[in-house]
């Protein structure tokens, strides 16, 4: 089956073929995906990374090759990049680049070349970080449904991006997310790094948020921010009240 690689910033992923479908995620720069359907100019489409299927319009539809199985580096920031038109672009941490090259300052993806601002370096994807330090560079990053970079990400999006930066790929909605890792079955059990998950009146699972040390989480909820955790919940001070209901806890990475 012929696979696609993004070449732009992100591409948003509808739930159905249409503009006024809503955003159910995004695939970013790098990332890779297949055709399952076609509607009209709207194609299905099932990404490579996270197994996530929605709809793109085929005016965002790009190169494709036989070579995507080659080596990824995700970013871990914002790099700036110039295409072969010389067209500039801006990519987000998460986007996937190929074969960087330091010393001459470029990278590839889709069989084009991209030349770099002067700083790219090894930092640009390598991580020395804890997972809750790389979690607080996006700090106050506003809600978005759908999101998945800074500049507009849900609480999904949030985990998924921050432990994709780490090298560790997990599902893209929270109930997929808690679906995985190892149950932790009390909360001063917790490390930070560790998924919590919160369920609605149903028992539903509706949001993620991540361990950022004893008694604090952080998540997306309006911004991305640091809130009260305990066995209950989430408590925000600004409202005296219990946003969201404790469910679950789970540890993906050792």
């Amino acid at each position: 089956m012929e696979k696609f690689i993004c070449e732009n910033v992100f591409v948003p992923l509808r739930s159905g073929p249409s503009h006024k479908s809503e955003m159910l995620s995004q695939i970013l720069f790098g990332e890779k995906y297949i055709v399952t359907g076609e509607a009209g100019k709207w194609l299905k489409v099932e990404t490579i990374f996270d197994k996530y299927s929605g709809w793109i319009d085929t005016d965002h539809l790009q190169h494709s090759r036989e070579d995507l199985n080659e080596k990824s580096f995700v970013l871990n920031k914002t790099l700036t990049c110039f295409r072969e038109d010389n067209m500039k672009q801006i990519l987000e941490p998460g986007s996937e680049i190929f074969e960087p090259n330091f010393k001459l300052k470029i990278f590839k993806a889709g069989g084009k070349v991209y030349k770099t601002v002067s700083d790219f370096n090894k930092s640009y994807i390598e991580v020395k970080e804890s997972i809750p330090e790389t979690a607080l560079r996006f700090i106050n990053s506003p809600y978005i449904w759908g999101g998945r970079i800074p500049s507009g990400i849900d609480c999904s999006g949030l985990t998924q991006l921050v432990f994709k930066i780490h090298g560790k790929a997990i599902p893209r909605d929270s109930g997929q997310q808690a679906e995985t890792g190892e149950t932790i079955n009390l909360l001063y059990e917790c490390t930070p790094g560790d998924l919590v998950f919160f369920d609605n009146d149903r028992g539903i699972i509706t949001h993620v948020g991540l361990i950022f040390s004893a008694g604090l989480v952080i998540h997306a909820s309006g911004r991305v921010r640091i809130d009260t955790l305990d066995h209950q919940g989430i408590f925000k001070p600004e409202t005296g009240k219990y946003s969201h209901h404790l469910r679950l806890i789970k540890r993906v990475i050792d």
